[in-house]
């Protein structure tokens, strides 16, 4: 039943193989290429970063699934799945990424799931993360904070739960 296993192999043809099956090579179905078998197209390739170069002043929200390299100035906040910022970067505003690397400054709140903080980095706000590495020679001027879901948007601190109200006391019934 599979004795033609070896008819998408590449190697060299044999004279006459299609001519000793006494069938002609058009009547065969055609053979998909390895990379279509059991998918309907091969995985996408990652987009590269979006760069957003040191000549550049942003004045506004960056909203992207994708990941940024800021090199210049944005004044506004940003939300990508990674976020680079270059040494001679200035984002004011607030960051919220999965992967956060900071060479550069922030002056405002940075939520991520990863957050590392390089020697040149500057950082003037509060930092709510999953993981968070800081380099030696790194300026930090705010709070830290761990939380497992640290890109909800809820705020810096997790809803606490509330203790139930006390009923309003009712005046017994006589």
């Amino acid at each position: 039943m599979f004795s033609k296993s070896r008819i998408n192999e590449p190697g060299p043809k044999q004279a006459g193989d299609a001519e000793q099956t006494g069938a002609p090579e058009s009547s065969l179905p055609p053979v998909a290429p390895k990379s279509d078998l059991g998918m309907s197209t091969p995985p996408k390739a990652k987009p590269p970063a979006s760069v957003l170069s040191s000549d550049l002043t942003i004045t506004g929200n960056l909203k992207t699934s994708g990941d940024i390299q800021v090199e210049g100035v944005i004044e506004g906040d940003i939300r990508a799945h990674l976020l680079t910022v270059g040494e001679g970067a200035t984002i004011k505003g607030e960051v919220v990424a999965d992967d956060v690397v900071i060479n550069g400054r922030i002056i405002g709140r940075v939520r991520g799931l990863k957050v590392r903080l390089t020697s040149t980095a500057r950082v003037e706000g509060d930092i709510i993360h999953k993981t968070i590495a800081i380099e030696s020679g790194a300026h930090f001027e705010g709070s830290v904070q761990r939380q497992d879901d640290p890109l909800s948007t809820g705020g810096a601190r997790p809803a606490a739960p509330k203790p139930a109200a006390p009923a309003p006391s009712a005046a017994p019934k006589a």
